[in-house]
């Protein structure tokens, strides 16, 4: 955006993006306050970062020798040498803007962020969508991907309930979300009429990313996410990814970015328990009690409900901590991480997601973006291969996922059907949040009935359209933003893309639409 001549700073390339400014206030706190950050993952490091950042004294606790919560890394030792080993690839899209800001603080610059050429989805039934030429202006984007997508043609443009669609474009947040209380992904897009193969490749990968089956998670989060990729940002659907493992390229130089700013990291300290008094908040840790004058809590979501969502632990009437209570995991995913004997063919792409491939949900080629990884393949000839397979059933057998995904393996690298294993790890787990379709206020946000304990996190309602690595970056901030404002000290600017519709004609369009969709009954939340 240019005024008065000069081009408005914008935090990417899309002049469009709108910043939220923090209470202002004193920029140095000098040490008069003391903040304990329960969790040093992403949401927890944004709020420490925030907090050290003014002065305040911050002691970060986090039970895993490594920074990174759900994203962090860790080494494993195999017979043929040291590797890493993490919970699954992320995507670090161009949209997320705060959570790029809080990695600047150790890279400017983001160098050690590497771009991929292409986000290839790939379904069983033969169709293959990409994004690499598609451009990333709206509505440009929309009309280059019908245009030239096998999934979705302009016969089946002619199908999709105008009404539905209306919804996709006339969207304003936080409104969007509550309009869609009671809801599902699968419910919003049978209403929407979607062609099956374009469902399950355009759509349908955004609730399985947040690892939820479509069924359970909430049409307003899809709708979110459809405008904060798609239809309301100029960034596009293209991504980065870390240059090495998680813990090298990312945390542990944040970690150290802290540590010069005064803060205390404690990793390899499990918190046990929260006792609010009238002097202070007492974190109960492994390794002793910790006062402070405030606490982020910035755990997952089963740690969150056993340390604030029991009584006694802060000051909170039973109402708070029955919503908080009632939140829920998603189902388990695993991560198979292969080190092969073999290469994949050159022209794999570092990233595949896939639709209809029993349970694999993406294969990653880890040696093509991680240098650990690329220089064990050199070292040995072989490959690092992952497999994700997100919402598996409860009672499903490991064993069966496992063929299943070598299966799959064989039938999308072919090359590497008689690859022998040299080394592997399998990682199952489920404390991922379920974004559900409760009621979206009945959701807790970043504050609690107790003002000098506040939450933060991916499961942490909030108002703008951010998810996963994003939300957490986001609330982090908050969290330190309130707590900051409180001690009238100076925040965090946030940045997102806009709220709603992008364009006038967007917006026309929608409500026209919109007024063609009949009053529909609140589905029951599950």
């Amino acid at each position: 955006m240019v005024t008065g001549g000069r081009r408005r700073w914008t935090p990417g390339r899309d002049t469009s993006a709108v910043r939220h400014p923090a209470a202002p206030g004193r920029l140095r706190d000098d040490g008069r306050h003391h903040v304990a950050v329960v969790g040093g993952g992403v949401a927890g490091l944004a709020a420490a970062t925030a907090l050290a950042e003014r002065g305040v004294a911050v002691t970060l606790l986090e039970s895993h020798d490594q920074l990174g919560g759900r994203v962090r890394a860790w080494p494993v030792d195999h017979a043929d040498g040291p590797a890493t080993m993490s919970r699954g690839f992320h995507a670090f899209f161009r949209q997320y803007y705060n959570l790029r800001g809080l990695l600047r603080r150790t890279d400017p610059a983001l160098a050690r962020l590497r771009p991929l050429d292409d986000y290839p989805l790939l379904s069983r039934s033969g169709y293959r969508d990409s994004f690499a030429r598609i451009p990333r202006t709206p509505p440009l984007n929309l009309a280059a991907f019908v245009l030239s997508s096998r999934t979705f043609t302009l016969r089946d443009l002619a199908r999709i309930d105008t009404a539905a669609a209306g919804e996709l474009l006339d969207v304003e947040f936080p409104r969007t979300f509550t309009d869609h209380d009671g809801e599902s992904a699968a419910q919003f897009l049978d209403r929407l009429r979607f062609p099956d193969a374009a469902r399950h490749l355009a759509l349908e990968v955004f609730a399985r990313s947040f690892f939820a089956d479509p069924g359970d998670f909430s049409a307003g989060e899809l709708i979110g996410m459809f405008h904060t990729y798609f239809l309301g940002s100029a960034e596009g659907l293209l991504f980065d990814v870390p240059d090495d493992d998680y813990d090298t390229a990312l945390w542990a130089p944040l970690g150290r970015y802290l540590a010069g700013r005064g803060a205390q990291v404690r990793t390899g300290t499990v918190v046990t328990g929260l006792r609010s008094t009238d002097a202070a908040v007492e974190v109960l840790t492994s390794t002793g009690p910790v006062r402070a004058d405030a606490v982020v809590v910035a755990a997952d979501l089963v740690a969150t409900q056993r340390l604030v969502g029991t009584a006694g632990a802060i000051r909170a009437g039973d109402g708070w901590r029955e919503q908080l209570r009632a939140l829920r995991t998603a189902p388990p995913f695993a991560v198979w991480r292969l080190w092969l004997d073999r290469p994949a063919r050159a022209d794999r792409p570092p990233f595949l997601a896939t639709a209809g491939y029993d349970y694999v949900d993406n294969v990653s080629v880890v040696d093509r973006f991680e240098d650990g990884a690329a220089a064990w393949a050199a070292r040995t000839g072989g490959s690092v291969i992952e497999l994700h397979a997100y919402a598996l059933p409860a009672e499903a057998d490991h064993d069966d996922v496992r063929a299943a995904m070598r299966r799959v393996l064989a039938e999308v690298c072919p090359e590497l059907a008689q690859a022998r294993t040299v080394a592997e790890e399998y990682l199952v787990q489920a404390d991922c949040p379920l974004v559900g379709t409760e009621p979206w206020l009945s959701r807790p946000d970043v504050g609690t009935p107790d003002p000098r304990v506040v939450l933060a996190g991916d499961g942490v309602r909030c108002e703008y359209p951010v998810a996963l690595m994003e939300r957490a970056a986001t609330t982090g901030f908050q969290a330190a933003n309130r707590l900051l404002a409180g001690w009238e000290l100076a925040g965090q600017d946030l940045w997102t893309v806009p709220l709603a519709a992008r364009t006038r004609f967007a917006r026309h369009a929608g409500r026209a639409a919109s007024r063609t969709r009949p009053a529909r009954a609140a589905q029951p939340a599950g």
